[in-house]
């Protein structure tokens, strides 16, 4: 339920869904770190929590180590504790931190003061690099919960558009607004969620954000932080796996291409994974000897990023943009994509016969099947591909996510449901 504080101070500004979830850990000891990629609305949210809890009448202090006189205090633990309590003495407080990757050893230095067992509470985020992924996780362990940021999600981005006059029935206004649901999203799939973007009002601007955004990823993460040297490579990479999301990626042909070695090539895919740029999609198993096993499939986090790449920005969806049912395919992952305690997966489904499922939700014992189709579909017609993969697992239900249509039918004990994408999050909230 969005909160009070949420209606009462957002006002111009875009709501998160995180943010009640933030409210809720501010009472748990642990430490709250909030990742994500740069400038998905981290610092945004970390000054809306403390303004929360200013009007509770806490004590808190706001410390940016991206700002060189808040950097001083970090030069050691105890002078980060004296800081702090000049402001709290040893009363109750909460200490904010933002851009902790900037803190080298920021794990080990965290969990320091963590087990001096003070009387604060500490709320901290940074953007997805390597020193805040990996060390900080790996030092933190029992001490921390991690909270991960995306850009705006497609529901919050029309709330946002549409004043939240919706906000509690969003599905039923999409459902009898045809021609606003088709702008919402042409809009969101040309420009993505990034919330600076989104809150740009020309398309000049909007693309001077996104621009911004990209060079300062490469620059700040990839070059500063990451000590990538051949800058060039990388944001060639980005480009040549924008043009091919939802494809089956041969690592062979991109390291030929690119002319870097493969383990080169394996540890900048890797670096663009854990900075939250892509995401990488394994294949469903089933018969190993019939299934293509080893080639994954990649989707882009942000679509204004994967079109920027291409020099595609906003071009309309279906003038110039260039493979829509892709840009849809890789919209709908974003749909489906389970939240970071979920024990379910996605997956997708390829045979060397050619046969193919867009995506494959594996939760345990249970498989759901689900096809994409970038139209508005009359009739729900089941590809032979889908026919396969229902003859075979067996799934208890299949479904083709579209543009409008809601319909469903059996195949065996299998129900096969045409279903809007609109209408996907009931089907995961199920």
């Amino acid at each position: 339920m969005t909160s009070i504080f949420l209606v009462l101070y957002y006002n111009s500004m875009i709501k998160r869904r995180i943010f009640d979830s933030l409210v809720a850990h501010l009472e748990n000891k642990g430490i709250t770190l909030l990742t994500g990629p740069r400038q998905s609305g981290k610092t945004t949210l970390l000054l809306l929590l403390r303004d929360y809890l200013i009007k509770s009448d806490q004590k808190t202090i706001f410390l940016n180590l991206d700002m060189t006189n808040d950097r001083n205090y970090f030069s050691s633990q105890m002078d980060l504790v004296r800081k702090i309590k000049s402001e709290f003495g040893n009363k109750r407080g909460f200490v904010f931190i933002d851009e902790i990757q900037r803190k080298e050893n920021a794990g080990v230095f965290l969990k320091g003061i963590y087990d001096m067992n003070l009387p604060y509470k500490f709320i901290v985020s940074g953007s997805g690099s390597i020193e805040l992924k990996e060390k900080i996780h790996e030092s933190l362990a029992g001490r921390k919960r991690i909270f991960k940021l995306s850009t705006l999600s497609f529901e919050e981005f029309v709330n946002y558009k549409t004043e939240y006059e919706y906000e509690d029935r969003l599905q039923e206004y999409l459902r009898i607004n045809e021609d606003e649901r088709k702008g919402f999203l042409e809009e969101y799939l040309k420009f993505g969620g990034y919330p600076k973007v989104v809150l740009a009002d020309t398309l000049d601007n909007k693309r001077l954000e996104i621009e911004e955004i990209y060079q300062s990823y490469l620059l700040k993460d990839i070059s500063f932080l990451l000590k990538v040297v051949n800058i060039d490579a990388f944001a060639k990479l980005i480009k040549l796996l924008a043009g091919q999301i939802g494809r089956l990626v041969n690592y062979s042909e991109i390291s030929n291409t690119l002319d870097i070695s493969a383990l080169t090539l394996k540890n900048y895919l890797w670096y663009l994974e854990n900075t939250f740029v892509i995401e990488k999609v394994y294949p469903f198993f089933g018969n190993v000897r019939k299934e293509i096993t080893k080639s994954p499939v990649y989707y882009f986090n942000d679509l204004g990023m994967r079109n920027l790449a291409l020099d595609i920005f906003g071009k309309e969806v279906n003038e110039g943009i260039g493979d829509e049912g892709f840009l849809f395919q890789n919209f709908v992952y974003f749909l489906l994509k389970p939240r970071p305690t979920s024990p379910e997966r996605i997956r997708f489904w390829r045979t060397k016969d050619g046969a193919e499922v867009d995506f494959v939700r594996d939760i345990g014992p249970k498989i759901g099947a689900f096809e994409v189709k970038y139209s508005n579909i009359k009739n729900v017609k089941i590809t032979r591909s889908l026919r396969s993969f229902i003859e075979k697992y067996k799934p208890p239900k299949a479904f083709i996510i579209n543009l409008s249509l809601e319909k469903s039918m059996k195949v065996g004990d299998t129900v096969v449901g045409a279903l809007p994408f609109f209408k996907l999050s009931k089907v995961i909230e199920s």
